[in-house]
C-alpha cells in the first residue's frame, strides 16, 4: 500500500486547481500588464482571482499581494513592519522561538541591522498566550509575528487573542499563516491581523505562488525591484496560471473546511491513540488545539532518518520535522523549543494527512509503523543502553 502521509510539506494539486491553470494557460494568456483585449481578459481573470482570495480570509481584493510563496510572504511582511518601526524609532520586534525559518532568517537578519529581537518560550506544548506577548511589548516595540499554526507539532495559537492584545497596543501584528490556511477559518479583520503569509501548495495549490495580506494603509517595502505590478508592491509579471489555481484550490478548501476537518480529525485521532501505545514514545504539540492533519510524535532510542528510510520502503510518505531542513543533521528547533533533549528530538516522526486520506490507510500506518520502531531498537546501542539501565529513560 502507497501511504501519502506529508501533507504539510506539499498537497496533491487538486483537479479543480489544475483545471483551473489550464484555463490560464490556454484561456486567459496574456500578459495583465497589456493593454490589448487579450491582456485585459488576464487582468479581469487574476482580479477575480485575488478577490476569491480575499474573500476566504474577510479581506478586501486590494490588500492582497501575489508572492512566489509563503517565504517571500514572510520576508515582505517583516522587512515592511521592520522599516515602518525605523521611521518612528521603534526596533523592538517579539515573535516565538519555534516559527518556520523564513520568519527566523529573515529577524537574524534584522539583528544585523540593530534591531531588538525577543523569542517568547513556548513550553512543553508548543504556544504562547497573549499575555505572554503583551508582557514583553514596550513603547519601541514595532511587530509581533507570531505563527497561526506549527509547521512541525501542529500547535494553533490564539491568533485572536494575540492579535487584540497588538491592536490595543498600537503594534503591527504578522502571523504566518501557511500552515492555517485552507484547514482553519481565518477572518483578519475580526482577529486584528494586520498582515498575514499563505502559500497555495500546502492546500492542495500549485508550488511558486502565494499571498501577502496586508491590512489597507500599510506600506510594503518592495523585494524585488522592475515595473509596476501588483501596485508597486512585487515587480514582475504576475504568474496568473499559478494564481487561478490558487484561488480555486484555496476556494476549494474553505468551502469544504468543516467537513474536512472533521474526516481528518478523526483520523488523526486515531493515529494518535495507536502510537501512544508504543513504550516511551509522546505526542509532540498542544493535544487540544492541534491542526486536523497534524501527528508529531517523538520515540526514544531510534533515529528518525532510519525510521523514515524505513517507512519509505513499505510504501509511507512521513518526515521527521519541516521538509525546509529535512537535508540537516541538526534535531528540529521547534523540537528543542518545547523542551525535547537533542537524543530524542532526533527520533521524531511528523505524519500529516489530508481529506484524501483513509481510515484503512492510518490501520496500515498504525500496522507499520510499530514494527519498523520495534525493530530499529533491536538493533541500536542507545537502546540497549536505556533497557539495561546505562541511560535513563526521558520518555
Amino acid at each position: 500500500m502507497q501511504v501519502y502521509a506529508d501533507n504539510a510539506a506539499t498537497t496533491k494539486m487538486s483537479s479543480t486547481a489544475v483545471q483551473a491553470m489550464l484555463y490560464g494557460m490556454e484561456k486567459v494568456y496574456g500578459n495583465p500588464s497589456s493593454l490589448h483585449t487579450v491582456g485585459q481578459q488576464a487582468a479581469e481573470a487574476m482580479q477575480a482571482a485575488r478577490q476569491k482570495i480575499a474573500s476566504c480570509i474577510g479581506a478586501t481584493a486590494n490588500e492582497i499581494t501575489f508572492t512566489s510563496g509563503g517565504s517571500e510572504a514572510d520576508n515582505q511582511a517583516i522587512l515592511s513592519a521592520a522599516a515602518i518601526g525605523a521611521r518612528k524609532g521603534k526596533k523592538h520586534i517579539v515573535s516565538t522561538a519555534f516559527e518556520h525559518h523564513a520568519v527566523l532568517h529573515t529577524l537574524d537578519q534584522l539583528k544585523k541591522q540593530g534591531y531588538e529581537v525577543e523569542l517568547l518560550p513556548v513550553g512543553p506544548i508548543g504556544t504562547v498566550t497573549a499575555q505572554q506577548v503583551e508582557d514583553a511589548i514596550r513603547e519601541d516595540t514595532c511587530l509581533v509575528s507570531v505563527m497561526y499554526a506549527n509547521n512541525e507539532v501542529g500547535s494553533i495559537l490564539p491568533i485572536g487573542e494575540i492579535g487584540a492584545v497588538c491592536r490595543r497596543h498600537g503594534v503591527l501584528f504578522h502571523t504566518d499563516a501557511v500552515q492555517a490556511a485552507g484547514h482553519l477559518a481565518i477572518q483578519v479583520e475580526e482577529q486584528n491581523i494586520d498582515l498575514l503569509s499563505l502559500s497555495a501548495h500546502k492546500f492542495h495549490g500549485p508550488k511558486g505562488i502565494g499571498v501577502l495580506y496586508a491590512r489597507k494603509g500599510i506600506p510594503l517595502v518592495s523585494l524585488i525591484q522592475g515595473g509596476a505590478q501588483e501596485r508597486h508592491k512585487r515587480a514582475g509579471t504576475e504568474n496568473l496560471p499559478a494564481i487561478l489555481g490558487m484561488a480555486a484550490a484555496l476556494e476549494e478548501a474553505c468551502d469544504h473546511l468543516e467537513e474536512n476537518a472533521a474526516k481528518v480529525s478523526r483520523l488523526r485521532d486515531q493515529l494518535v491513540e495507536g502510537l501512544s501505545r508504543i513504550p516511551h514514545s509522546a505526542l509532540n504539540g498542544d493535544p487540544v488545539h492541534r491542526l486536523p492533519g497534524n501527528v508529531s510524535f517523538c520515540f526514544e532510542g531510534i533515529e528518525g532518518e532510519s525510521l523514515l528510510l524505513l517507512l519509505d520502503s513499505k510504501g509511507i510518505c512521513a518526515s521527521s520535522g519541516s521538509a525546509c531542513t529535512s537535508g540537516s543533521l541538526d534535531p528540529s528547533h521547534v523540537l528543542l523549543a518545547l523542551g525535547r533533549p537533542h537524543e530524542v528530538a532526533h527520533g521524531s516522526l511528523r505524519l500529516s494527512l489530508c481529506a484524501e486520506n483513509t481510515e484503512a490507510e492510518v490501520e496500515y500506518l498504525l500496522k507499520e509503523i510499530p514494527a519498523v520502531v520495534e525493530y530499529l531498537r533491536s538493533i541500536s546501542p542507545m537502546w540497549k543502553d536505556l533497557v539495561r539501565g546505562k541511560r535513563q529513560f526521558v520518555l
